[in-house]
């Protein structure tokens, strides 16, 4: 036993509370240093510290489509309805055994701005979409190239332009936020809130100059960039990586912005079974090795001192008497707080739903699903769906 403040405490009980404060700590860090990011820089905007390109250069909307002819129908619309006053749009046929073919023959006839190219037959890489995407890109005529998937719709007509902006002469990335649309269910919960945690994550080590990752849904980079990479060379052994793995190999602090805008996002149709969204996460974390070790560092640091956070106080509230049982649930409660101003503030920022009763649960669920995928996932490459 010790004695403090005239208060007797077991050294295991020390240990235990010790422990917690410190995961306690980093977790604040890391809440205001990275995911408080597109909060802070919505407060520079407003202030008019952040400049944007006034000059609209044209730009090449790239997306890659395979069996898609039904949400093409229902989305290419409003990417080829964009405001903005030179752009072209380029879609790949990835082999589609649909109507895709057709569709796009006859929306060529009403939008002069589509081109269309496709995967030859045949085509045996593990990845098709990165050959797609590479077919595509050697077609734009422009350098600013934007990427989205054929199942996401922009927000409003201003999404390519509020993209755009970010191009100033040093920037060669621009990460944009690609949500889920909002349904019932506790999967969709899960899943609307896995990718606003992720996007918050991303795009808070972006702003703090930190960038690791972006997502092809929404996503912009310069075709100079492209070939100066040698493109996909180094990954067309994975099925994944088209979007995370190039932005972790090519971002560095000063070639990279983030847009966050409301009316730069654009919404994709979530999974609607627990299977398909979980053969999703695994397919993007199978990439995640890739990572450059300073981003894995941090990747894996923050879910351990969530875990130990939850262990210890759990812990705390077990071996512990009532002064480190008080102390214990001031610290959840702090940290709690933090989470829900932080994470709904954001979430509200983009026009999403807000998460309080679930927040806890959710904060738990969702690390230990990815640790049982990274250990326990199938280690075998998927081929594009």
């Amino acid at each position: 036993m010790m004695e403090l403040y005239g208060f007797s405490f077991s050294l295991l009980e020390l240990i235990v509370f010790g422990t917690l404060l410190l995961a306690f700590i980093y977790q604040v860090y890391f809440y205001f240093r990275y995911l408080n990011g597109v909060l802070h820089l919505r407060t520079k905007i407003k202030n008019n510290k952040i400049q944007f390109e006034t000059v609209q250069e044209p730009i090449s909307v790239i997306i890659c489509a395979k069996d898609e002819a039904e949400n093409l129908r229902k989305f290419l619309p409003l990417v080829l309805d964009q405001e903005y006053p030179e752009f072209e749009v380029i879609v790949i046929n990835d082999g589609s055994t649909d109507e895709t073919d057709n569709l796009l023959r006859d929306l060529s006839v009403d939008y002069p701005r589509l081109r269309t190219t496709f995967v030859p037959v045949g085509a045996n890489n593990v990845s098709t979409k990165k050959l797609g995407l590479t077919l595509g890109i050697k077609a734009a005529k422009y350098d600013l190239l934007l990427f989205t998937d054929a199942d996401c719709m922009p927000e409003n007509n201003m999404w390519i332009a509020r993209m755009a902006r970010n191009f100033t002469r040093q920037t060669e990335f621009v990460l944009g936020y690609g949500a889920y649309l909002e349904k019932k269910g506790f999967l969709n919960r899960l899943i609307t809130f896995d990718t606003l945690f992720i996007a918050l994550q991303y795009m808070g080590m972006t702003i703090a100059r930190k960038p690791y990752m972006g997502v092809g849904r929404n996503l912009a980079y310069r075709k100079e960039t492209f070939f100066a990479q040698k493109g996909f060379a180094s990954t067309l052994h994975l099925s994944s990586g088209d979007d995370d793995l190039l932005v972790n190999k090519a971002c560095n602090s000063s070639n990279t912005r983030v847009e966050i805008a409301p009316d730069s996002i654009t919404w994709s149709e979530p999974n609607k079974t627990f299977a398909g969204w979980f053969y999703q996460k695994e397919r993007h974390l199978s990439v995640s090795n890739y990572y450059t070790s300073s981003s894995k560092f941090r990747l894996f640091f923050e879910p351990t001192t969530r875990g130990l956070f939850y262990l210890t106080l759990i812990l705390a509230l077990i071996v512990g008497h009532l002064i480190t049982i008080i102390a214990a649930t001031a610290l959840f409660i702090a940290r709690l707080i933090i989470q829900l101003s932080i994470i709904n503030g954001s979430a509200k920022h983009f026009g999403g739903r807000k998460y309080i009763f679930s927040l806890p649960l959710l904060d738990i669920v969702l690390p230990v699903l990815s640790l049982y995928i990274l250990v326990f996932g199938r280690k075998t490459q998927h081929r594009w769906k």
